[in-house]
């Protein structure tokens, strides 16, 4: 690998998609036995402790300034996102969620414009309108592929999408000059001990952990969701902003999903012809407004 440094970019970009496509499934497995509010709070308590030492060697170089920035980051970027992907999986595949979450890119896009600024005109405003009709035929698509009824779950990680966007946005021109370990690391400390605090305080959760069936193993898969989708795939990613190119690193939104739907395949879920005009929409859209 040190004698061709350009085949580390494409490792990483593989491992990354694998870890954020598998991260929907391992929500799923968590469900069987948790409600979605612990499978959101524990995996942002869990992830917030895997952390912590990062954390801790930083705290000290922070401004009070910062620490409300990186509050406000916690809670936008994975304190309700965490929540939001759990209760739309209650009434969602795995597989469709996956592809819904690919409207990140875009939230990102319009937050800047909205919020920031920024602007964007031509194909990528095409892409975006495409994108949103494609999601809309997601959350219009039930799990038996007919297209009758609005599927207000799927509206839940489209606003999760919006935060992210709107949080990416905000790391760019509100904290700019921290590094992003220090990013991920400090909002994980500022925002675990309220999911800890609701997860002991305000639900059964150490209950079914003693009395229920396989809650260990649902434990486990939350455990592994924490420390994959919210700790470690944020280290690679950030590896992989610095050794490759942001286009490059945005192509993870285009694997991703196929990972996701091969686990939803794999786990029984069936998607039929709604499905996919969804999905390839989303696709096209997402491709069509990150081109150059």
């Amino acid at each position: 690998m040190r004698d061709n440094p350009k085949f580390l970019p494409v490792v990483l970009l593989i491992l990354l998609s694998l870890i954020w496509g598998t991260s929907f499934i391992l929500i799923k497995q968590g469900l069987k036995v948790f409600a979605p509010d612990e499978v959101g709070s524990l995996r942002v308590a869990a992830a917030s402790i895997f952390l912590l030492p990062f954390a801790l060697m930083r705290v000290r170089e922070l401004s009070k300034d910062d620490y409300f920035k990186l509050f406000v980051s916690g809670l936008m970027g994975i304190f309700f996102p965490a929540f939001l992907f759990a209760w739309a999986q209650t009434r969602l595949e795995s597989s469709l969620a996956g592809i819904l979450n690919t409207l990140s890119p875009l939230w990102t896009m319009i937050m800047g414009a909205v919020f920031f600024g920024q602007y964007f005109k031509g194909y990528a405003i095409v892409g975006i309108i495409i994108s949103f009709g494609g999601a809309i035929i997601l959350t219009l698509s039930r799990s038996a592929g007919s297209i009758s009824g609005f599927n207000v779950y799927g509206l839940l990680i489209v606003i999760a999408c919006a935060l992210y966007g709107t949080n990416l946005n905000w790391l760019k021109f509100k904290i700019h000059n921290l590094g992003s370990i220090t990013i991920t690391s400090v909002a994980l400390l500022l925002v675990g001990p309220l999911a800890a605090t609701y997860l002991f305080g305000f639900t059964s959760f150490t209950t079914k952990l003693v009395e229920v069936p396989g809650a260990w193993q649902a434990f486990g898969f939350i455990v592994l969701l924490a420390l994959m989708s919210t700790a470690i795939a944020n280290l690679i990613f950030t590896k992989l902003v610095k050794i490759s190119t942001p286009l490059f690193a945005s192509s993870v939104t285009y694997i991703m999903p196929i990972v996701a739907v091969m686990w939803g395949v794999i786990d029984g879920e069936h998607l039929l012809i709604g499905h996919f005009i969804g999905m390839l929409a989303i696709l096209g859209g997402v491709y069509l407004a990150n081109k150059k």
